[in-house]
């Protein structure tokens, strides 16, 4: 199995560097091979997918078709159809918004979200409500930073129509019980769309194992280039829902006053698509499964343990975690008593340590913890032990600048 160390060795934006890179929430450096995917693709296969009859179209389009495969086969769907392209998880939870919400709801139905959401979940889902005066209802956490089950149980009726669920919150790293909700909503009828951005860089999803009806996740946080997202959903559902897109290669027949859509996938996928970037999330599929996610969670608890540890030693911090170690995964929010996130993140930033500081686009979140913003730290399978030290010394840069106030 591969080190840090050597994983690190992967990432060309790591050679000669001198920087601790620790928002990979955010969105993650990418491999050599994903890289060098890229490069290929625009060298020897550039072409238009699905049009050409000459050679090099056809091959850039078994590049794409090939990809989806890779996808299916990553997330265990039962077809290749049911993997959608978009340019990231917002697309993907917009799609399912304003096609299957806005199609299926009607006034009195109910959302139910967990208040970890991401803007991208929370957003779509409320103008979809507004518009057919269905009602939005939060699943809230307990003082462990939990989903309690009586939560679940008195939150999730008959009334509801859709669940809403981040199988890992941004902000706080846990872990959500996904097979339990799905399992509840279920029971009265309901259909879950599983935000799995945070998760997929970490932990295997299996969405036949976990009887998801939709997942979402952007490319860019799992070594994948920016500009590709994915939207997994049921057969049977998504063949019942209308476009959301219009436009080429997504039609069958276009007469001057109608128009019939292809069949799946390219129902949704509307335009000429970022090929590119399609291809650089199959490699960087290949690249994660290279490692093994038995690896990754070796790597990334052992060194997210050692920076709790760490941050746990100084008084002057506060931190928002789950004390439930298995039901996390890293991401540690804290924040330095009485000074600013952004002046946290601008000190650690002139120390060469790079993290995030700011609302998360969780706003709703923050407010429920009583909370305007908090610093962020997330870490993944090319950060080493020296990259917390090199954190943990600069925080106490921030304490010997700040601690007549604090």
């Amino acid at each position: 199995m591969k080190t840090e160390y050597e994983i690190k060795k992967d990432f060309p934006i790591f050679d000669n560097a001198d920087f601790a890179y620790l928002d990979s929430s955010a969105t993650s450096q990418k491999p050599r091979c994903v890289l060098e995917t890229i490069d290929e693709f625009y060298k020897t296969a550039n072409a238009n997918v699905h049009r050409g009859t000459y050679s090099l179209s056809q091959n850039a389009s078994n590049i794409f078709d090939d990809a989806r495969k890779t996808v299916k086969d990553f997330l265990n769907a039962k077809f290749d159809e049911e993997i959608i392209f978009t340019k990231n998880a917002t697309e993907s939870l917009n799609l399912f918004a304003y096609s299957y919400a806005l199609s299926n709801l009607k006034a009195g139905d109910e959302i139910v979200l967990s208040i970890m959401e991401h803007h991208s979940m929370i957003v779509p889902l409320q103008q979809i409500a507004k518009k057919v005066g269905a009602n939005l209802k939060y699943l809230y956490l307990d003082d462990d930073y939990q989903i309690s089950q009586n939560e679940i149980e008195n939150r999730i009726t008959s009334k509801t129509k859709i669940v809403g669920l981040s199988t890992v919150s941004n902000v706080l790293g846990t872990v959500t019980d996904c097979e339990k909700i799905i399992k509840k909503a279920h029971s009265v009828g309901a259909v879950v769309i599983l935000d799995a951005t945070q998760r997929v860089a970490h932990s295997k999803i299996d969405v036949q194992k976990l009887d998801a009806d939709f997942v979402v996740f952007s490319g860019h946080k799992m070594f994948a280039p920016l500009g590709v997202g994915v939207l997994y959903g049921k057969k049977e559902l998504l063949e019942k829902m209308p476009p959301f897109l219009m436009g080429g290669d997504m039609i069958e027949y276009v007469y001057e006053d109608t128009s019939t859509f292809a069949p799946l996938p390219q129902k949704f996928e509307a335009g000429t698509s970022n090929v590119e970037s399609v291809a650089g999330l199959s490699s960087a599929i290949k690249y994660i499964e290279s490692i093994g996610y038995d690896n990754i969670f070796e790597i990334e608890n052992r060194l997210t343990n050692y920076c709790l540890t760490e941050l746990e030693k100084l008084d002057f911090v506060k931190i928002y975690c789950t004390s439930q170690r298995k039901k996390h995964i890293s991401v540690i929010s804290f924040n330095v008593k009485n000074v600013h996130p952004h002046d946290v993140a601008s000190i650690l930033d002139s120390q060469n340590v790079f993290v995030r500081a700011g609302n998360h686009c969780a706003q709703p979140l923050l407010r429920h913890l009583g909370l305007h913003s908090t610093v962020r730290v997330s870490i993944s399978i090319y950060n080493t032990k020296e990259d917390i030290d090199k954190f943990i010394l600069a925080l106490k840069k921030v304490y010997e600048m700040f601690k007549k106030y604090i």
